[in-house]
């Protein structure tokens, strides 16, 4: 190939690389291999995934706070490293959630599948408000079973705080997050 060939491919390699990263930044959310390409106008599934591992390794080899994960089902997203996560949440313009809904979805989604009765147990009265909210905001959803109903988290509450669609990984992921274990023997 000649230089000047090369070149050009080399240059839009770099131009692509900059709008994934856009891409991933603007998004908030998790992309599919199909999003980034369209974005970026790149068909090769391979080059595609060529230059997401660049843009990975450039974020990991510079130490940043902000990380590129793949998740289990081939998308990506770009995300704060859970270490900063704490320090930095005050700064947030608008949190999604306050304090109570947060403290209820959190229950939720390591207790999951639970009866809104059990969470309105725990939670108290006042969860009765915070799950209509969240459910408004689609992040649980209700399954009337019975007389009962059963709440589960959404894949938009996975895809929104970067955690796997797959309950038993998601799980796991909570365990990590809250006791900072891999495999917690906590029980959920």
């Amino acid at each position: 190939m000649s230089k000047r060939g090369r070149g050009s491919r080399d240059e839009r390699e770099r131009k692509a690389i900059k709008l994934i990263e856009a891409a991933l930044y603007v998004s908030g959310r998790p992309l599919d291999l199909k999003t980034l390409g369209s974005v970026s106008g790149l068909r090769s599934k391979r080059t595609l995934t060529k230059l997401i591992k660049q843009l990975k390794e450039s974020y990991a080899n510079r130490e940043s706070a902000i990380e590129i994960v793949e998740l289990e089902d081939g998308r990506y997203v770009m995300q704060l490293k859970t270490e900063y996560t704490a320090k930095v949440r005050k700064l947030a313009v608008r949190p999604l959630l306050t304090t109570g809904p947060l403290k209820t979805l959190s229950y939720i989604a390591f207790r999951q599948p639970v009866s809104q009765s059990q969470v309105v147990a725990v939670r108290g009265t006042h969860a009765y408000a915070h799950i209509k909210e969240l459910e408004r905001m689609g992040l649980i959803r209700r399954k009337k079973e019975g007389r009962e109903s059963i709440i589960t988290t959404t894949e938009f509450f996975s895809d929104y705080f970067g955690l796997s669609r797959h309950l038993p990984k998601l799980k796991e992921q909570l365990k990590k997050i809250l006791f900072g274990k891999e495999d917690s023997k906590l029980t959920p």
